[in-house]
């Protein structure tokens, strides 16, 4: 048996990824390598009634990147991923059976799939309708996000605060000490930007998005979004989920409806949801989807986890063309 999957009698965190680790390309070598993964994508096409599978592996990128098939695209990728991760251990005499889970963002609802609390074809509706909302919104109040390198978040949420003469701007994802993303309006956030470059940030960039998501600018979209999950049956987790908000385990329906109410307005505290995992005790974390982003990350803030990937399983989500 491999270190992986030995690694699974431990205490595993499984760990999903959110909007930006969309490629063209992603999930095709999955197709190839594992029947529970072409299950899932053939699902998603019939639930969806277009072929998401095709947008995943051909593009074109503009319309993979749209937010409303970036999103569901996503879930599918990583829930697909999941799936054939499931198979292969089951194959090794094994059970995946994470202590602990969470997701960056949209990926906290692949996560709260891979705990039982939403099926996938209810899960996928809902983000499909999560990235019409955010789109809707973004058109008629536009903004945008920029990452910021090597300056704590209290420095941070102050430049914020001096920022706000030029309208709405706040800190909206704490993704690992030093690394912190600001999301706004277009003038607040430009100078915002221009004071954290002032302040001595070793990198500021615009991200690649026209929404200001985990933001004020959402308050409409997250409250229509509410509306929606109010029709959306939820169960109870196998498994505590670590909440966005808060990076606090949450064991109960009631406490993840009272997170998704807020969830695309608020900000992401992913330093602290790792933080709070590592004191659950988890050894090991699993990323599940395309990419390995919040495997740096998460090394960034415990040197000392143990991050894993598709890659370790045996499978692959397929590679990013070159840029």
């Amino acid at each position: 048996m491999n270190a992986s999957m030995e690694a699974l009698r431990g205490k595993v965190a499984l760990v999903f990824p959110g909007q930006g680790s969309q490629f063209v390309g992603m999930g095709s070598v999955l197709y190839e390598q594992s029947a529970a993964a072409r299950q899932v994508f053939d699902r998603a096409d019939e639930i969806l009634g277009f072929p998401l599978s095709r947008l995943c592996f051909d593009g074109p990128g503009a319309e993979l990147e749209d937010t409303m098939n970036a999103q569901p695209a996503i879930l599918t990728v990583s829930v697909a991923a999941l799936e054939a991760i499931r198979e292969r251990a089951a194959a090794a005499g094994m059970t995946l059976q994470p202590s602990v889970v969470a997701g960056h963002s949209l990926g906290e609802f692949t996560a709260l799939v891979a705990v039982g609390v939403m099926d996938f074809p209810a899960a996928l509706e809902v983000v499909r309708e999560r990235g019409r909302l955010m789109k809707e919104a973004g058109d008629e109040r536009p903004g945008g996000m920029a990452a910021v390198i090597g300056l704590d978040r209290e420095t941070l949420t102050d430049l914020c605060a001096e920022a706000e003469a030029d309208g709405v701007i706040t800190v909206a994802n704490d993704n690992c000490p030093g690394q912190t993303v600001i999301s706004g309006e277009l003038g607040a956030l430009q100078r915002a930007m221009d004071l954290a470059k002032a302040a001595g940030a070793r990198r500021v960039a615009r991200l690649g998005i026209s929404i200001a998501s985990h933001s004020p600018l959402m308050e409409r979209a997250s409250q229509q979004l509410g509306e929606a999950l109010n029709r959306t049956p939820l169960r109870a987790p196998h498994a505590p989920v670590i909440a966005n908000g808060t990076g606090q385990a949450m064991h109960t329906v009631e406490e993840i409806r009272q997170e998704l109410a807020h969830h695309v307005e608020r900000p992401v505290n992913w330093t602290r949801s790792v933080r709070e995992m590592v004191e659950a005790g988890v050894t090991t974390f699993i990323e599940v989807g395309p990419g390995q982003v919040l495997s740096g990350l998460i090394r960034r803030i415990e040197r000392e986890a143990t991050t894993l990937g598709l890659v370790d399983f045996g499978l692959s989500a397929g590679d990013k063309p070159a840029s």
